[in-house]
């Protein structure tokens, strides 16, 4: 029950920061608590659900969020989200779970061999946080 609690805390540091906690989830709850790979993926929509919306308000309030090339995004992933709903029920569980295990390990693979473009090069001026307005003596630059 223990390794439940630290397996939901981690999932949800992780998913608030963006960095994709349901992998670690769907890991625990498939290696660890016994559940198939759709059942596993089930529930992690259901715990991501309220998460993201809390991180989407907090990053919303810190204006860390640029919305209008977001929304098309949403709209896309609604509906591939659907889909593949629809399309992993006709799938054989162990096709699935070898399928998201082939992933999982590509893109940590990718990550620790390759270096992102954006920490090649400096970055001057971040556009996704709009500048603060100054009273006084100070002024934006």
């Amino acid at each position: 029950m223990l390794w439940s609690y630290v397996a939901a805390f981690l999932t949800g540091i992780l998913a608030s920061l963006g960095v994709g906690g349901g992998m670690l989830l769907i890991i625990y709850l498939t290696v660890f608590a016994g559940f198939d790979q759709l059942s596993a993926q089930g529930i992690n929509l259901l715990y991501f659900l309220p998460i993201a919306l809390l991180a989407v308000i907090l990053h919303t309030k810190n204006h860390l969020i640029n919305w209008k090339p977001l929304v098309p995004a949403i709209l896309v992933g609604i509906v591939g989200a659907v889909i593949g709903s629809i399309i992993a029920k006709f799938i054989d569980k162990e096709i699935l779970r070898t399928v998201f295990a082939v992933f999982v390990l590509i893109i940590g693979v990718k990550e620790i061999l390759y270096k992102k473009e954006d920490e090649k090069t400096p970055v001057k001026h971040n556009t996704a946080i709009p500048p603060k307005t100054y009273r006084g003596k100070f002024k934006h630059s």
